[in-house]
C-alpha cells in the first residue's frame, strides 16, 4: 500500500489517496520515516520486521506449501514464540498462503464378483507402533503425454509413505511395485500382526498381489463394497499429494517429470513435514520417538 502511495502522491497526493485508501497519511509518513531510519521504529513494527523474515524462511523452506497454522507450529518447534493471531496477520501482509486441497477423485473400479479378504479395520485407521497396519491406494495425473497413476503404501503409525510407484498403466504390476519397495524398505518378513488395507480395486484383488502378501506373512483386508470411507487414511495422504505436488507445480509435460517431484515430495514429507494428526512432527520423527521408547522399555524389562 505505501508503494501505491509512493507511485501516485505526485499526481494525486498523499492525503485524498489515503481518503480512498484504508490507511491515514500518519500511518503512511511513519512508515516512510522508519524506511529512512529503522531506529524510528517501535518495538512492536520491529519484532514484527523480526517475525517476517522468520515466517518467510520457514514458508520457504517447506516448498512454499504451509498456511498460518503450520508455519506457527513450525516456529514454536524452533523456540520461536509468538501467537498464532500475528503470523496470520503478518503472512497477510506478505501475501503468503498455505495450498488448498481439491476435491476427492474416484479412480477405484471396484471388483464385486472377484472374492476378496474381509474388512480387519472398519474405519480404524490406528495403530500402536509401525509396521502394524499399512493403507495403499492409487490415483492419477493428467499430463500432456498421456495419464500417469501413482502408488502410496503408508504406514499408519505415523502416516509414513513406506512405499510409492508411477507408472503409465494401472495395472497390478503397478501397486505390486509400490507394495516391493514398501516391504524392502520395512522388511516386515516374520512379524505376524502386519495388516495390509486396500479398497476393493482389481488391481489390490488380482491372484499375484494377493499372493505376494501371503508370501510376506501380510495379513490382507479390503474396505467394503460403496463404503466412501473404507480407505480414507491413504485418501487422505493422496489428497495432500495432489494439492501439494500436482496442483502446485503442474501443468505436467511427462510421466519422468512426474516421477521426479514425487520423489522429492516423498522425502520431504517424510522427513519435515508436520502433520497434526501426528502432534504436528515430521512421521520419520514420529517413528523415531516410538521406537526409542520401545528400546527402553525393553531395557528396562
Amino acid at each position: 500500500m505505501t508503494a501505491f502511495i509512493d507511485e501516485f502522491r505526485e499526481e494525486f497526493g498523499v492525503e485524498p489517496i489515503c481518503r480512498v485508501l484504508p490507511i491515514a497519511p500518519s500511518t503512511y509518513h511513519a512508515r516512510k520515516a522508519v524506511a529512512r531510519d529503522p531506529s524510528c521504529a517501535s518495538a512492536r513494527m520491529r519484532r514484527d520486521a523480526q517475525l517476517k523474515d522468520k515466517i518467510q524462511e520457514v514458508w520457504s523452506e517447506n516448498r512454499k506449501l504451509y498456511g498460518a497454522r503450520k508455519v506457527w507450529h513450525a516456529l514454536k518447534r524452533d523456540g520461536v514464540e509468538v501467537a498464532r493471531c500475528t503470523v496470520e496477520r503478518l503472512m497477510r501482509e506478505m501475501g503468503l498462503q498455505g495450498v488448498v486441497r481439491g476435491k476427492k477423485i474416484v479412480t477405484t473400479n471396484p471388483d464385486t464378483a472377484r472374492p476378496c479378504p474381509d474388512d480387519k479395520v472398519n474405519r480404524a485407521f490406528h495403530a500402536d507402533r509401525p509396521n502394524q497396519l499399512w493403507v495403499s491406494d492409487f490415483t492419477y495425473v493428467p499430463t500432456w503425454s498421456g495419464t500417469v497413476y501413482v502408488a502410496f503404501v503408508i504406514d499408519v503409525f505415523a502416516r509414513r509413505i513406506v512405499g510409492w510407484r508411477v507408472s503409465s498403466s494401472m495395472t497390478t504390476q503397478f501397486v505390486l511395485d509400490a507394495l516391493e519397495q514398501a516391504l524392502w524398505q520395512r522388511k516386515p518378513l516374520g512379524n505376524k500382526s502386519l495388516t495390509h488395507h486396500s479398497d476393493r480395486g482389481s488391481q489390490y484383488l488380482s491372484i499375484r498381489y494377493t499372493e505376494r502378501l501371503a508370501d510376506a506373512e501380510v495379513d490382507p483386508s479390503v474396505g467394503t463394497v460403496g463404503d466412501s470411507y473404507d480407505n480414507a487414511l491413504a485418501e487422505s495422504v493422496i489428497g495432500l499429494f495432489k494439492a501439494e505436488v500436482i496442483k502446485q507445480l503442474g501443468p505436467w509435460k511427462m510421466m519422468r517429470d512426474v516421477e521426479w517431484e514425487t520423489m522429492n515430495w516423498v522425502d520431504w514429507y517424510n522427513q519435515n513435514r508436520l502433520l497434526s494428526s501426528i502432534g504436528y512432527m515430521p512421521p520419520a520423527e514420529a517413528e523415531r520417538r516410538c521406537l526409542e521408547q520401545i528400546e527402553a522399555m525393553d531395557k528396562v524389562a
